[in-house]
């Protein structure tokens, strides 16, 4: 009789086929089941995603820029562009810090309206880091892209999550918001903000989801929302799905009233 040294390797432990097309799906419910079993374990409720450049850095740091730049014959225009620009990172780091205190305040026993980001540099990095200091939990989803030192190192390393897929990654930012405050970004961001306003458009979110756009001047020159109505492509009513603002005062409040209002008594996820 032959001697069967070889045994067979469960399906769920084969890697080959794990990574192969065959099992894609096994993959996409994976990022969805997981991230589910996580935000169970640690009570949290619902989300305050925060949107914007990975490219911006906190004003030290741009101020150190320039002052390099100025001493060592670099590129000082550039220099002095992300030092104009770090009041973003500066005011969504504060912003961050005054949702999460007041999220903390509320006694509930789950933690409600934890701030969210996508896990990486520049805006993101400042909202976790606003968290942070406020010694709240907050979530960082990142994904796969090649570009190196991409996480952030103040995301709550329990609630860091690693995507793959960018749509169950934009799925997790739009599925636990109550709210969404957007940055000035780039290709990522307005991808991100006018996934949002579709969905919010189309009624395909059912929630009352209030969107703040922060920074007019930037918004007004990217995005010319008066056009669309002009032509016709939107309705005239549209562009009440945002608020837009320059104070970091008017954006917590709008954002604190609207969440006493609407999301309170909502558990959980609402599409």
């Amino acid at each position: 009789m032959t001697d069967r040294t070889h045994r067979a390797v469960k399906a769920y432990r084969n890697t080959n086929f794990l990574d192969s097309s065959d099992a894609r799906a096994l993959r996409i419910l994976a990022e969805y089941l997981e991230p589910v079993s996580r935000f169970d374990h640690y009570r949290v409720d619902d989300t305050i995603v925060f949107m914007g450049s990975a490219r911006f850095i906190s004003r030290e740091q741009a101020e150190q820029r320039l002052q390099a730049a100025e001493q060592g014959g670099g590129d000082v225009e550039r220099a002095r562009r992300d030092l104009r620009m770090s009041r973003y990172y500066e005011e969504a780091r504060d912003l961050a810090y005054r949702l999460t205190e007041w999220s903390k305040q509320l006694g509930d026993e789950a933690r409600r309206f934890v701030v969210c980001t996508g896990g990486g540099p520049g805006i993101m990095e400042a909202a976790n880091r606003g968290a942070s200091e406020a010694k709240g939990l907050n979530v960082g989803l990142t994904i796969s892209i090649p570009i190196e030192e991409f996480d952030n190192a103040y995301v709550t390393r329990e609630l860091s999550f690693h995507f793959h897929y960018f749509f169950m990654r934009k799925f997790w930012f739009a599925y636990l918001a109550k709210a969404v405050i957007v940055f000035p970004g780039g290709f990522g961001t307005l991808d991100e903000l006018f996934e949002l306003l579709t969905l919010l458009q189309t009624r395909k979110i059912r929630k009352h989801l209030p969107i703040v756009l922060f920074g007019t001047e930037y918004w007004n020159q990217v995005v010319n929302f008066d056009a669309l109505i002009e032509h016709g492509t939107i309705n005239p009513e549209d562009v009440n799905l945002m608020f837009r603002t320059d104070s970091i005062d008017a954006a917590y409040r709008y954002l604190v009233d609207k969440l006493s209002t609407y999301a309170m008594q909502e558990r959980g996820a609402i599409l």
